[in-house]
């Protein structure tokens, strides 16, 4: 039985054409397309503008800028030269991970006594925690640097210099009311530093960079150091987006330089990884890194322990970086399948429970046998599903409830579920994610709290997500030649979105034909006066059934080049459809 097309209900936002784009579009010699998505960014002056067209290593920031950056540096300079043993501390994701890398690589190069700690998921949690210091302290640490993590943890960074531990706490999430008692505290967001969006292995870029410095007495490092660190913007554009914060600033820096450096790299463990994704040879760009590679990575860490994947990144010998990588690739089928499974699970337990229902305003649910490694990832798909916060709730056998909960834009998740604290028995997080623990007999009443609180914090307006657009576009205006510039605005990510633009009276030329596993898919060819396009439009075959060769619509989406037989095409891949 064939069923109608649903539109998106999402509310179209298409930008206005910017005041400075036709001036901005003359200076650079470019589409007005291009000066007008340039200025959606907030580019409108020329030298900007050819500063993110063109980023150089040079505009990274000095680290001397970054909060206590050059303190910390000493210290663990002095630490590496005294022999004294380090331990880094890290977090079991992309960019705990690269962070631990890139400090472990560059303590190593010192001749330093180095080790790393990676806690587990679901047995330790976030963060730096008093049984991993007591259990660091009795293996004779004498400095402990925590990467990734560390700015919350106050008495655990307590209990380490209560137990004779020198602590540097770098990190890049939000800062609380009380600094830990570390000797140094490295963080964007305190200071002055100019880009206060660093994640946490750019910050450990930046370190690693002043620690050189501070090795070598000099400004400029030497010739091994400055290769390394060449190398180690590989690392750090992994963590970066990974991370996904803005790719804007400096970390646009980090994030190309480091993507164009990851097809040459010689790391084994990089290479490794890159061998069993099947990505040799290949261009990388930020959906590489955030959908083929950094999964594989983050897979170990959900499934079981984050270890390996850190010993892929580290100095392991090449033979055995192939062993991991491929162990990684089966973690990540594994992953795939569970993720799958509960994300079903979850939405149709979703829709019989009236979740789906504009009445309710956020999705709880908690489910007996889901794997908590997942169960995040498995939020954010109910997220995209329903268009509002999600929070799913594992049961595993200890007693407790593990949850991961995400947002949507305006809606505070760390401050509901300190709303709803009395029935948990932790919580943590920011704005878009968060994390919890409860008890098996508190989850209605924590339920209740939070559709309650949601009620009053979410308009309707909210539910109804705006599809922000670049501009309004002709078919005739997206030629090769101007598509081929939009992605030269690359790489995407957070801040720096893929262009997309709203196409209006698009004619069917051509009749629908679904695609793709099930038929999920759907393509055609439409026209706008004499000018036609493929369109292109995944998890919509549904619309198939409601459009034929002489529909009219309004299309939203992004123009992108199809190379096929020797011969280059833009097609435009949907993102929505207005029937007319």
């Amino acid at each position: 039985m064939s069923v109608a097309w649903r539109p998106s209900l999402r509310r179209w936002q298409v930008a206005p054409v910017h005041q400075k784009s036709v001036e901005l579009a003359a200076k650079l010699r470019t589409s007005p397309l291009i000066a007008q998505v340039l200025c959606n960014r907030g580019i409108a002056d020329e030298a900007q503008a050819r500063a993110f067209l063109n980023p150089k290593l040079l505009n990274l920031h000095d680290p001397l800028l970054l909060h206590d950056a050059a303190k910390a540096a000493d210290l663990i300079a002095a630490a590496a030269t005294k022999g004294r043993k380090i331990v880094i501390y890290g977090d079991y994701d992309v960019d705990g991970m690269t962070a631990v890398a890139i400090l472990h690589a560059c303590l190593k190069m010192l001749g330093a006594n180095v080790s790393y700690y990676v806690p587990h998921r679901l047995e330790e949690g976030y963060g730096l925690n008093d049984q991993a210091v007591e259990k660091i302290v009795a293996d004779g640490a004498e400095m402990i640097i925590t990467v990734d993590c560390g700015i919350s943890a106050c008495d655990a960074v307590a209990l380490a210099a209560g137990r004779g531990v020198d602590v540097i706490v770098t990190d890049h999430h939000g800062v609380g009311p009380s600094l830990p008692p570390a000797l140094a505290v490295v963080h964007p967001a305190l200071g002055e530093y100019p880009n206060p969006h660093l994640c946490g292995a750019g910050v450990a870029f930046k370190l690693a960079w002043q620690i050189a410095r501070s090795a070598g007495g000099e400004t400029r490092v030497d010739e091994p150091m400055r290769k390394f660190l060449l190398d180690a913007t590989c690392l750090a554009a992994l963590g970066t987006i990974a991370d996904v914060v803005p790719l804007v600033d400096e970390n646009r820096v980090l994030a190309l330089h480091g993507l164009r450096g990851l097809r040459e790299s010689q790391h084994p463990g990089l290479r490794a990884l890159i061998a069993s994704a099947d990505l040799e040879g290949k261009t990388l760009d930020a959906f590489h890194v955030g959908f083929v590679l950094g999964p594989r990575l983050n897979a170990c860490g959900r499934m079981g322990h984050a270890a390996l994947a850190v010993e892929l990144l580290t100095d392991s010998p090449s033979k055995r970086c192939a062993e991991i990588a491929a162990y990684l690739n089966e973690q990540n089928t594994q992953r795939q399948k569970v993720e799958r499974e509960i994300a079903q699970q979850a939405s149709d337990e979703a829709r019989q429970c009236g979740m789906d229902s504009p009445d309710c305003k956020v999705v709880v649910l908690a489910g007996e046998s889901w794997h908590g490694g997942v169960i995040g990832i498995v939020a954010s798909r109910l997220v995209e599903q329903f268009n509002k916060p999600a929070v799913l709730i594992a049961f595993n056998g200890d007693g407790l409830g593990h949850g991961s909960g995400r947002s949507i834009p305006g809606f505070d998740l760390r401050a509901a579920l300190e709303s709803c604290q009395s029935h948990l028995v932790s919580f943590g997080g920011h704005a878009m994610a968060g994390g919890l623990k409860i008890e098996p007999s508190k989850v209605k009443a924590f339920a209740e709290a939070m559709q309650e609180y949601a009620a009053s914090h979410i308009t309707d307006e909210q539910l109804a997500a705006p599809l922000e657009l670049d501009a309004e576009a002709t078919v005739a205006a997206v030629g090769p030649a101007v598509v081929s510039q939009l992605d030269s605005l690359a790489p995407f990510g957070q801040g720096n979105p893929p262009p997309a633009f709203a196409f209006r009276r698009l004619k069917v030329m051509t009749e629908p034909k679904r695609m793709g596993r099930g038929g999920k898919a759907v393509q055609f060819y439409a026209a706008q006066g004499e000018s036609r396009i493929r369109v292109v439009g995944f998890a919509m075959g549904d619309l198939a059934d409601s459009i034929s060769v002489g529909t009219m619509i309004d299309a939203a989406g992004r123009p992108v080049l199809n190379h096929f037989n020797g011969r280059t095409s833009v097609e435009l891949i949907l993102k929505d459809v207005e029937l007319l």
